[in-house]
């Protein structure tokens, strides 16, 4: 419905600007202004693109008008409006650049051509802006002139013998009919060619409305639901009586790895689906999405939308206009799936609810598994967080009675676990594995079971130094070594991703000393391929799996059983269900325990535990070795026990001693400048001005710092790190507002906010 004219219009700008601006709305735009529309308006001396967000109240001054309006209808509604201003008020995030990472990239990209007819009225092929249409190239039989100077010639002919085969063969649409982008991949630049069958009425073309589908090439036979036994039963129904309830209801299912978690979801959203309800299923991985999403392909025939960063801006916007238009009702995908355009939303599932791959580490820094409870609670609907090893957190708010919680302490088809043994690696010299997990992967392999080694380090060597001088080799951006990657045979940072040549000498003393010390995923799949020259290995880490389907195409191979070690970082340890590994073993296990972090034990707790739960979920019994350096650490021992509860009761007490989360709220503060002082000075006055806030509102919000931060620098940037703590959200949202509104810096110095970080890095 459009807005009154003539009206005054708040617009939104994706700028890193405070408030919300207003236009005038010229006559000839008034049908078409509608809320949730972008327009372009005039920014200063530039023409940027903002968002509609509705009616205003008339302002004081002469205000500029709209120039143009650039969607047909609404790309939100008033719901995810009201979502929108939630997550700018909670992260102290400009609403403008809130709605542009909300709304799928994909809308601005450009289809390659459009037919249309030029002055002399000759059909022509020509570029143009459009959201998600194909031009498809079909066979057109009409009688060619008798000149033989018309008929078409080389690439033309071949062109026409392609669409002919087509057409005989039944492909195509069985017209004889192909997509402009299909053929210009088979022939190449074709576009005058294309125009000259077109103009000889050989061929014609069609504007049609594409869907790019991720998944087109692959088939999925259908199965049916499982018998689950009493424990799963008992969750089942707790959350069917939510979803009849048709109000908010969120619980914690914690789940041992392999207790059958992924068959509630499936049977929950089945209810939800016959209640004429829509499901969004959140995993924290996209590693994670090709094997759940078949899952949920052969139990649904209803439309399934995926949304992760690995699909093309074309494929996530065709995915959208999916959802929008309600041909999708099931969603899965990583974090910005949140943002998926569900209606009647019944079910939200957030997978591995541990995951701090849900908090986003730039821009907009949401935590897509918080967002959920939200989006929840606005849209009356059920939320499932699954994990084997929930958060602190979420078992705190569970045990407070604030999530609803259910347990299912044992494996499916009474499954045992794993059985697992502590190695421990201290005088530990050379190669990468003790004796004992040597002979384990080679009974393993006798035994015909796969194995899964686990390594949270990427490259070959974490870093180079000269025995005669102790050179080492470090980032010049960053404060930290670079590591080598033997594939690239070059040394790289991981954070600016800054890299340089191997040396054969040392670059300070030019001696030819230099030993490269540490060791990642590249340096463990040679050592496995030494010590096991038969076996079929791969390796699973960022690296390895760049590109389209590159995670996919590694999972795969381990699924159909042509992989007998597979090497790996974090990747491998979340939620991937293979029932040949019947061994696993973890090279390094006390690698995330020294960071400074006070969340440090949680996460080696927790990466042991699923990495450790990737064991024995066939048929056969699975192993589990774990080398470590600190064999009597708490979060190690109470991994390797199984044992949840006795690692809570240790990490709760301690949280509570210092005071971190649960029992505090934690805001953190980075300010950074590419010259030392200059960002220290900022730091010292940010500080000032927080203590200034605090005692002039008589807020019990504790400030710790300013200190360099750990990373301290970064980019070339150098970073001083604040942190806030408070038992009350509301006067660290206090501290903060006020803070925002009063902090001045100069044109360098850059400020981050984040609240409830994640990474205290």
């Amino acid at each position: 419905m459009s807005l009154p004219s003539p009206h005054i219009v708040e617009v939104a700008i994706p700028l890193p600007l405070e408030g919300n601006f207003h236009y005038l709305v010229p006559g000839r735009l008034a049908h078409s202004a509608l809320p949730g529309t972008r327009v372009l308006v005039p920014f200063g001396r530039r023409k940027v693109t903002g968002y509609l967000l509705g009616e205003a109240p008339s302002a004081q001054g002469e205000l500029k008008e709209l120039l143009e309006v650039l969607d047909e209808a609404p790309l939100f509604t008033p719901n995810e409006l009201e979502f929108y201003r939630w997550i700018a008020g909670y992260y102290l995030h400009p609403l403008g650049e809130v709605i542009k990472m909300a709304l799928p990239a994909g809308i601005n990209v450009v289809s390659r051509y459009r037919c249309e007819t030029a002055e002399d009225g000759t059909p022509v092929l020509r570029e143009f802006l459009s959201g998600g249409k194909n031009v498809r190239i079909e066979r057109f039989y009409a009688s060619l002139p008798d000149n033989s100077a018309a008929k078409p010639r080389g690439k033309g002919v071949e062109i026409l013998e392609y669409l002919d085969f087509l057409r005989e063969n039944g492909a195509g649409g069985g017209g004889g009919e192909i997509s402009g982008g299909a053929l210009r991949a088979r022939f190449g630049h074709c576009t005058p060619q294309l125009n000259r069958l077109v103009e000889l009425r050989a061929v014609r073309c069609l504007e049609r409305e594409v869907y790019r589908d991720p998944f087109r090439a692959e088939s999925f036979a259908k199965d049916a639901e499982l018998k689950l036994n009493p424990d799963q039963a008992t969750a089942f129904a707790a959350i069917g009586a939510a979803i009849a309830a048709n109000a908010f209801a969120p619980f914690l299912l914690h789940g041992v790895t392999g207790s059958g978690k992924t068959e509630v979801y499936l049977q929950a959203i089945a209810l939800a689906l016959a209640a004429g309800k829509s499901s969004l299923v959140l995993v924290p991985e996209i590693a994670l999405t090709p094997q759940l999403v078949g899952r949920f392909k052969r139990r649904f025939d209803c439309g399934i939308a995926v949304l992760h960063s690995g699909l093309s801006d074309g494929e996530r916007y065709d995915e959208w206009r999916r959802i929008r238009r309600g041909e999708a009702v099931i969603v899965i995908g990583a974090r910005s799936a949140l943002f998926a355009p569900l209606t009647r939303l019944g079910v939200i599932v957030v997978d591995e609810e541990h995951e701090g791959s849900y908090k986003q580490s730039e821009g907009v820094r949401y935590n897509a598994r918080d967002l959920a409870l939200v989006r929840g609670k606005m849209a009356s609907a059920v939320v499932v967080l699954g994990s084997a090893t929930p958060l602190v957190t979420s078992y705190y708010a569970a045990r407070q009675g604030r999530l609803g919680y259910l347990h299912l302490p044992d494996r499916v088809r009474q499954l045992p676990m794993p059985e697992t043994s502590m190695l421990d690696a201290r005088g530990q010299r050379g190669t990468s594995f003790l004796p004992q997990l040597v002979h384990a992967i080679e009974d393993n392999l006798d035994a015909g079971g796969q194995t899964l080694l686990f390594l949270n380090r990427r490259g070959f060597a974490t870093y180079l130094v000269c025995q005669a001088c102790g050179h080492v080799l470090r980032c010049p951006n960053c404060e930290v070594t670079l590591t080598y990657h033997r594939g690239k045979g070059r040394h790289v940072c991981h954070y600016c991703d800054y890299s340089l040549p191997a040396p054969s000498s040392c670059p300070s003393c030019q001696g030819n000393e230099i030993t490269l010390l540490g060791r990642g995923t590249e340096r463990v799949e040679d050592e496995v391929k030494e010590l096991f020259p038969l076996a079929r290995v791969a390796r699973m880490d960022r690296d390895s799996t760049k590109g389209k389907g590159g995670h996919a195409r590694v999972l795969k191979a381990l699924e159909d059983g042509s992989v007998d070690i597979l090497i790996g970082t974090q990747m491998i340890a979340k939620g991937h269900d293979f029932p040949g590994v019947t061994l696993v073993g973890v090279v390094s296990a006390d690698a995330s325990l020294n960071l400074p972090d006070f969340r440090s034990s949680e996460r080696t707790f927790q990466l042991v535990t699923q990495v450790m739960g990737r064991a024995g979920r066939g048929d056969k019994p699975g192993r589990v070795l774990v080398q470590t350096l600190a064999p009597e650490h708490y979060a190690l021992t109470h991994a390797v026990g199984h044992d949840y509860e006795g690692f809570y009761a240790q990490e709760i007490a301690f949280r509570e001693e210092v005071g971190y989360p649960p029992f505090a709220h934690l805001a953190s503060l980075t300010i950074s400048g590419i010259v030392p002082a200059q960002a220290e000075n900022s730091a010292r006055e940010a500080a000032h001005l927080l203590a200034r806030i605090k005692g002039e509102c008589r807020l019990r919000v504790e400030i710790l710092g300013p200190v360099t931060a750990p990373l301290g620098k970064v980019r070339g940037r150098f970073r001083w790190q604040i942190l806030l703590k408070g038992k009350e959200r509301s006067e660290l949202h206090r501290i903060l507002f006020h803070f925002r509104g009063g902090y001045r810096h100069p044109s360098p110095v850059r400020l981050v906010i984040d609240v409830d970080p994640v990474e205290m890095l």
